[in-house]
């Protein structure tokens, strides 16, 4: 079973080949360049590089959300353009579930989290136990300090995950340092399209699939465009 995932949920980017459970080969790249200028370069210098055809492709998977909203976009887009044409099985993957598959080979309660601006972030918690990874709550957007006190229970337990991992630790509440929680090195925290593919493995062996026309992007509340309006409209309401 040959998966080809995609992770474009943030600022890096990166996509990963597997073959049953071994890691054919994966490109990430950590710069400001668009994903609409770097996901499909790398997808064709990957195929080429594993001597693989987008015809040997069982399953395509992707971080689907949550994220930046033109990051998401781009690579639900992406896949859903290479899954179509043959109609490939597509596993939608939670960006924060994939990034808890950085960590499977410790112990612990893994805090995964985006930074999702105004001081708030994408947020899951995962157990981790003897390689088992177990959902701990739903994908949610979350202020900082909430989420601080929520995990106090877990004290030195907790793993900080994800690219607002630093936000979160180095918070000037000092919540997550002073609880003992631990930073992830930077060569495990942030998203990987490797990680998506580990997560879709489960996934797929569990029927958690879908065709490329259902495939959609998760969005845990409205861009700040909509939230603007929004927000002006009820300030007109009020005002009348």
């Amino acid at each position: 079973m040959r998966i080809l995932a995609f992770e474009s949920t943030a600022v890096s980017a990166s996509v990963a080949l597997m073959e049953d459970e071994k890691l054919v080969g994966e490109f990430f790249i950590n710069t400001k360049l668009t994903h609409s200028r770097t996901l499909m370069p790398m997808a064709a210098s990957l195929l080429q590089a594993s001597g693989v055809s987008l015809q040997d492709i069982d399953y395509f998977a992707v971080a689907h959300g949550p994220g930046s909203f033109t990051g998401v976009r781009i690579g639900v887009a992406t896949v859903k353009g290479l899954a179509a044409p043959n109609d490939v099985p597509c596993c939608p993957v939670s960006s924060l579930l994939s990034m808890a598959y950085n960590l499977q080979n410790m112990e612990g309660v893994v805090c995964a989290v985006m930074d999702a601006r105004c001081h708030q972030v994408y947020n899951a918690l995962f157990r981790v136990h003897d390689g088992v990874i177990t959902r701990l709550c739903e994908d949610r957007a979350i202020e900082i300090n909430q989420l601080a006190e929520e995990c106090r229970p877990f004290g030195n337990e907790l793993i900080l995950v994800g690219d607002g991992a630093s936000l979160c630790y180095h918070d000037p509440a000092g919540a997550f340092r002073d609880m003992g929680a631990r930073l992830t090195a930077e060569n495990v925290r942030f998203q990987r399209a490797s990680s998506v593919a580990a997560a879709a493995r489960t996934q797929i062996a569990a029927g958690d699939v879908c065709s490329p026309a259902a495939l959609a992007p998760l969005y845990l509340r409205l861009p700040q465009a909509e939230r603007e309006l929004k927000a002006r409209k009820a300030a007109q309401k009020a005002a009348q």
